[in-house]
């Protein structure tokens, strides 16, 4: 029988909330300890989950021999730092996209989580939740791909007080942030996933005044097809994605959280292949990562290391074209 595994979690945001409301549908999963900086806001998002043993030393709580694994979901310029610290203490990670700042990262916290036999995974929820299984299952069906076309646009409420002068969290370098980072990864990842990495990126952004990218395309080239992704932080957007192949399009809803996928052939008829989601998003990114660990593994074979270092290559290739620099670059 598999044994529950104990969390602790670092971000008291409301990425985090989500996060434990969907891991309370998990039987293997209890929430042990919380990390914050700050006593006083530590205790009261504990508050909310059972009052799980608070922290305000990372180290501390990384070298508790009362927890197994760490959801981290801090900005993503401490991502690294944080994950290596606690797989040196022998803990698992699940760490929040993106995996980290650059590539350099990634492979620093690959290596770590090798030498420490700890599971490491980005918690990338569109490729683990059920619609995506079912479109990489019936991908056959469209017949030779030619193109992929994926778009997130999202206008963010962030974005406002930016242009009155306040510069938050998700528009701040010092973060590691910008619409390529917290947008364009939720298209860039799934492709990676059904194709691989491409043979060539271009892209074009539109950076803002802060040091971010406010939105941004990319094109990119693979052997037999190509692929076009769009994203912002400050447009919306409300076209599918699609996957358009020689027999027929499939068409996904929202390739950030796929809920009913299509395919419509050539012929004009349309074929429904929509699986009913039973939990809420976040919950199948949990259930990979306490199935790795149950079994042993070091790496989900969806939500892989190679995919993550790919996808880490993708976005700091299309960073350099853009002029989108962070401080632990090294380029």
């Amino acid at each position: 029988m598999m044994r529950l595994i104990r969390f602790g979690t670092i971000g008291t945001n409301w990425i985090t909330e989500r996060f434990l409301h969907a891991a309370q549908e998990n039987d293997d999963f209890v929430l042990a300890a919380v990390y914050s900086r700050t006593e006083e806001k530590g205790q009261e998002f504990a508050a909310q989950f059972g009052e799980p043993k608070v922290y305000t030393d990372l180290d501390a709580m990384a070298s508790s021999d009362e927890i197994d694994a760490v959801y981290i979901a801090s900005p993503n310029s401490f991502h690294a730092e944080q994950a290596i610290q606690c797989m040196n203490h022998g803990k698992h990670v699940l760490c929040e996209k993106p995996l980290a700042s650059n590539s350099d990262e990634v492979r620093k916290m690959i290596a770590a989580a090798e030498a420490n036999h700890v599971v490491l995974m980005e918690a990338m929820k569109s490729t683990l939740m059920p619609n995506f299984r079912i479109m990489k299952e019936n991908l056959y069906k469209i017949g030779q791909v030619r193109r992929y076309f994926a778009g997130y646009c999202q206008y963010s409420s962030r974005y406002d007080a930016f242009k009155q002068g306040t510069v938050l969290n998700a528009f701040n370098p010092d973060y590691s942030n910008g619409g390529l980072m917290d947008l364009g990864i939720y298209c860039i990842y799934p492709m990676v996933s059904l194709f691989g990495k491409p043979e060539s990126v271009k892209a074009v952004g539109m950076m803002l005044s802060s040091g971010v990218d406010g939105e941004g395309s990319l094109v990119m080239r693979y052997p037999d097809m190509d692929a076009v992704i769009m994203y912002s932080k400050i447009s919306d957007s409300f076209l599918p994605a699609e996957i358009q192949g020689e027999n027929g399009t499939m068409v996904i809803d929202r390739i950030n959280q796929p809920y009913d996928v299509k395919i419509q052939y050539r012929d004009g008829t349309v074929e429904n292949l929509t699986q009913q989601q039973i939990h809420e998003s976040m919950y199948y990114e949990l259930e990979e990562f306490i199935r790795m660990i149950g079994r042993g593994k070091r790496s989900s074979k969806i939500n892989s290391h190679e995919t993550s270092l790919a996808v880490a290559e993708v976005m700091e290739d299309a960073r350099r074209q853009i002029g989108l620099k962070y401080a632990s670059d090294t380029w």
